[in-house]
């Protein structure tokens, strides 16, 4: 049996061809608010806002009938992104995210169980539509569609993975 060089750790390289392993970790979704966005501050003035957002799923069952499926996913942003959440979304707005996964784990301090929840990091995100489209918007978005990308506004604390948190990062 001929063994692979690909299986083995090359001596002239600091690569172990067997463990390395592309990532990705990239979400793009559409779909609609469940609630206004909640914005808090980090004790550094960080504005952080979090909201719900609905995505569907249309599709066809073998029988030929139509179902529709509905699937709530928490949002997180950070920054500039997330006060220009606060000031243009709305329940029911549509809404284009680009961003990424993030695991939470916590312990609960009243049952002193172990906790946790899957929510996306947004790091795009495009408002869809127009005012009417949900509730009255709570400021002009002088057009159908407004983009913001993380990028022009304060890193994100989580995203840096180089320097933990502290705990003025948190806001609450």
């Amino acid at each position: 049996m001929t063994s692979s060089p690909y299986l083995e750790e090359n001596p002239k390289s600091n690569i172990n061809h067997h463990t390395t392993m592309a990532n990705v970790n990239k979400v793009i979704l559409l779909g609609n608010l469940t609630r206004d966005p909640e914005v808090k501050f980090t004790r550094k003035g960080l504005a952080v806002a979090d909201f719900g957002l609905a995505v569907k799923r249309i599709f066809t069952t073998d029988a030929g009938e139509k179902r529709e499926e509905a699937a709530f996913i928490d949002i997180t942003v950070w920054g500039k992104t997330a006060e220009l959440a606060r000031q243009y979304l709305t329940k029911g707005r549509q809404v284009y995210i680009e961003g990424r996964l993030q695991f939470d784990s916590w312990e609960d301090k009243q049952t002193g169980q172990k906790r946790s929840k899957l929510r996306v990091i947004g790091e795009t995100i495009q408002f869809l539509g127009s005012r009417q489209d949900g509730q009255p918007a709570r400021a002009q978005t002088g057009g159908h569609v407004t983009s913001v990308r993380s990028e022009n506004a304060a890193p994100s604390p989580v995203a840096a993975a180089s320097a933990p948190l502290d705990g003025d990062d948190y806001p609450f």
